[in-house]
């Protein structure tokens, strides 16, 4: 009997087949057979659809859990000790997140064979988003301001964090290349210890396209970073990596999820993201459509931040020459691991053409210019 086929969010609005396989009920005992408090272990009654990892959520005596398992090319036990070590931090100042559960050793990782383990409690909050994908918008305002409210007062508590650039070299998100002088040259650098990236590139006129599309909002860019302080920050600020608690009062996230992106930017790059992945629908332009940016979340999610964290000027001008730049990096790591960990050519090639140089064609289109004059305005304003 052929095994059923497991399906997650892929790079467009069609579920396609998962790149790692599913959890199963031996997965996940053995795993738990590591923390002995938690007693029987029940069915597992949910799998993630998420893309980069393995999930499940399961019963247990001591209440329900949630199993994530990464293949260790993706993420080693060092590697995934650092964000567990940014999600504690936020815990210890209060933050709404959700630390991994230690096993009998004290540890909150488990290494079984090739697999890299971690296990959570379930968080708090309603799950509005749990089937939404990437680039899906707010499905309200109130959610947008709550998300900024959330955001900033994230960056609060990650202050005084004060660890190193993380040295997964895997699908993380930040701005390493384009935070330097000469990007391109970086990025040249860059491949000679990335093999599958550079023989995706190889016959691609990626500098050419990329001096064109970005190179200017880098001109733009470089000077104001030196106004904006490092700090440990999310990186994957999405409606659907929030649980929200909507009351007859007011809409708020109670809890915050899925750190795997996280590392040492600054808080206006977290902002960035939040409005290229939650304000703008990218999925449309797979029909043809304009993607029309929505400029009253985008003023909700701002409002939000900055009743909690207030922007300067300084901030917003910085937020709109990175808007553009905010995507890159992380979507040349995507043609990095779809080319060279999953071996995945059409991903690599949507993370390429639609990702990597579609979203910088956007911002130069007069829907992006739009989004980046609002940006411009609200800044002259402040």
């Amino acid at each position: 009997m052929n095994k059923p086929l497991r399906m997650a969010h892929g790079m467009g609005v069609q579920p396609v087949e998962a790149d790692w396989p599913a959890l199963t009920q031996v997965d996940v005992e053995a795993v738990l057979s590591h923390f002995p408090r938690l007693g029987t272990v029940g069915p597992l009654h949910w799998h993630s659809p998420r893309p980069f990892s393995a999930a499940a959520q399961v019963r247990t005596d001591q209440g329900e859990l949630f199993v994530k398992r990464h293949h260790r090319s993706v993420r080693q036990p060092a590697w995934l000790l650092e964000e567990h070590r940014f999600v504690q931090h936020l815990e210890q100042r209060g933050a709404p997140v959700v630390t991994p559960l230690l096993d009998r050793n004290g540890d909150s990782v488990v290494a079984l064979g090739e697999w890299t383990y971690e296990v959570l409690p379930c968080a708090q909050g309603h799950d509005l988003y749990r089937d939404a994908l990437s680039w899906t918008p707010f499905l309200s305002l109130p959610h947008a301001h709550a998300a900024g409210v959330a955001l900033a007062r994230l960056h609060l508590a990650a202050e005084g964090f004060t660890a190193g650039a993380r040295r997964t070299p895997v699908l993380i998100a930040n701005l390493r290349f384009f935070s330097h002088h000469a990007p391109l040259s970086s990025i040249e650098t860059a491949l000679a210890q990335q093999p599958a990236l550079a023989h995706y590139l190889a016959d691609k006129h990626w500098q050419q396209a990329l001096s064109e599309l970005y190179l200017p909002h880098h001109r733009a860019l470089l000077p104001l970073l030196q106004h904006q302080p490092a700090l440990w920050t999310h990186n994957d600020w999405h409606a659907s990596n929030l649980l929200w608690d909507e009351s007859a009062d007011a809409t708020q996230v109670r809890s915050v999820l899925d750190f795997g992106l996280s590392d040492r930017t600054f808080a206006v790059f977290d902002l960035a993201t939040a409005v290229e992945r939650n304000c703008i629908p990218w999925l449309e332009l797979d029909a043809g459509g304009r993607a029309a940016a929505d400029l009253d979340a985008v003023d909700a999610l701002l409002a939000g931040y900055h009743s909690q964290r207030p922007l300067t000027q300084a901030d917003l001008l910085t937020l709109k020459a990175l808007l553009p730049l905010v995507h890159v990096d992380f979507a040349l790591a995507e043609i990095d691991y779809f080319q060279g960990i999953v071996g995945s050519r059409s991903n690599a090639d949507i993370a390429y053409h639609n990702f990597l140089i579609g979203h910088g064609q956007w911002f130069g289109d007069s829907e992006g210019t739009r989004l980046l004059d609002h940006l411009h305005r609200i800044a002259r304003a402040r």
